[in-house]
């Protein structure tokens, strides 16, 4: 079994008996204490664990991020948050698209000509391989398999070196205070995005609202417009107000946040 089997099947474990200690791992696994601990390690950086005393259980409900292939979940708000974002595209225009499931189904939406797309997601590289309209750069780096993009310095440094049109931006998490992700190496990834783009739109179902985690990647300053499937409550409208973001809902037409 790969580490990311492991993983996975810790994960669903947790997901049904809330804990498991170091003893169970190597038992229920047949590996070494040394490599139950590396495991915990890793799910911890990743977000997917809260590292106790002798082993681990889930973070709070509401901060558990799934694997990439799993995050299926509300397929029909973010292919229609992606239709409105593959349509604000024009011919020729430079772009990046942040790795998450939304900008995946914006790549595979995209009908413009002539586009440049950066991107640390091997599924959206995947994606525009079959768009030979498009010219594909593919951020390199350390890849994380469990949310399948490239992250850490290298992958950094390649943005540093650009300036695009767009951004098209995930999120794992939103609340009044901006915007958030499971891992600080995703947060300075989005960040070095944010710095590369003359336009952030940000693309989150109604699912990440008031959903907060312990990165934060920028405040609304940073953000130019917003584009999801349900009206937000406040205070996130008066929120986006004062920042000056533009609010479209797959429903309607393009309107100013009120």
């Amino acid at each position: 079994m790969t580490q990311e089997e492991r993983i996975k099947s810790i994960v669903d474990y947790l997901g049904s008996h809330m804990r498991i200690g170091m003893e169970e791992i190597c038992a229920l696994y047949q590996v070494s204490y040394d490599t139950a601990r590396r495991d915990l390690v890793r799910m911890e950086q990743e977000g997917l664990i809260v590292r106790i005393r002798g082993g681990a259980m889930l973070p709070a409900a509401s901060k558990h991020i799934k694997n990439y292939k799993d995050r299926q979940e509300h397929a029909d708000s973010k292919q229609a948050i992606a239709r409105v974002a593959a349509s604000l595209i024009q011919d020729g225009e430079d772009l990046i698209l942040d790795t998450g499931t939304t900008t995946q189904y914006t790549a595979e939406f995209l009908k413009s000509r002539n586009n440049v797309v950066v991107t640390n997601s091997i599924d959206i590289a995947a994606v525009l391989c079959d768009k030979p309209e498009v010219t594909t750069h593919l951020l390199g780096g350390e890849l994380n398999s469990w949310h399948r993009y490239a992250f850490g310095p290298r992958a950094i440094e390649m943005l540093a070196d650009i300036k695009v049109d767009k951004l098209f931006l995930g999120a794992c998490g939103i609340t009044p205070e901006g915007v958030f992700a499971t891992t600080v190496e995703e947060a300075y990834m989005k960040r070095e995005m944010i710095k590369r783009s003359n336009q952030v739109i940000l693309l989150a179902d109604a699912s990440k609202f008031n959903k907060s985690m312990f990165h934060r990647v920028c405040a609304f300053e940073l953000i130019d417009m917003v584009i999801t499937d349900e009206k937000p409550a406040e205070p996130f409208r008066s929120a986006f107000k004062e920042s000056g973001i533009t609010l479209m809902l797959t429903s309607e037409t393009e309107r100013p946040a009120d």
